[in-house]
């Protein structure tokens, strides 16, 4: 009888076990392995990611995932500074890109927050900045993360509160789940469950000095 999984973990065929969400495709498990839940603090980085989660919004990640140089070239590799210049015009280019999700309210909100970005920015001195400061203190994170308790972590008073804000200053498509989202893949939290053989890797780099 083959061996029984823990909740929230597979076993992939190199006989390691890994968050059961990866499972689906080699390109998920690559993401898995080498970025979700490694701590980022290049704007480039953060600022793409907050546009795709807002992209994400009713689609699954893997889609986003499997569109996401097709999205680099789009929006010039999301430097901030040429999508914040981009026109009506560009709006409409975009929207013939079949590469992308042509979703016009997305494709606004993704120019609008690259100019919030420049002014947050002028303020902050970077997004990283910014950003790192809603990580949780360590306190409040489960004491072990288990399949149950990350189910129960659809969002957090850091991420209501970082979504609040960022509303504030103008930011769309920035809902709690959103942010939460995107700290989890951004690394201002590691969830990985316990078990999976990532855990402790993305542990070991959150710890690095973070500006």
């Amino acid at each position: 009888m083959a061996a029984r999984e823990t909740p929230g973990l597979f076993t992939a065929p190199d006989g390691k076990a890994r968050c059961a969400w990866c499972a689906a495709t080699p390109a998920y498990l690559h993401y898995h392995d080498t970025e979700w839940g490694f701590a980022v603090t290049d704007d480039r980085r953060l600022f793409e990611k907050l546009c795709l989660e807002g992209f994400q919004a009713g689609l699954s990640w893997l889609t986003i995932l499997n569109k996401r140089e097709a999205f680099r070239r789009a929006f010039a590799d999301f430097d901030a500074r040429t999508v914040a210049r981009f026109t009506p015009a560009d709006v409409e280019r975009l929207l013939h890109d079949e590469g992308i999700v042509r979703h016009r309210g997305k494709i606004e909100s993704a120019i609008n927050n690259a100019r919030r970005l420049l002014d947050l920015q002028a303020e902050c001195g970077s997004l990283a900045a910014y950003v790192w400061r809603y990580e949780p203190a360590p306190k409040s994170r489960p004491k072990r993360l288990t399949h149950a308790a990350l189910k129960k972590l659809g969002s957090s008073p850091e991420s209501i509160a970082m979504a609040k804000d960022l509303k504030r200053r103008g930011w769309s498509f920035v809902g709690p789940t959103t942010v939460y989202a995107f700290m989890q893949a951004m690394g201002l939290v590691n969830d990985h469950i316990e078990g999976c053989h990532v855990r402790a890797a993305a542990d070991a780099h959150r710890r690095e000095p973070v500006p």
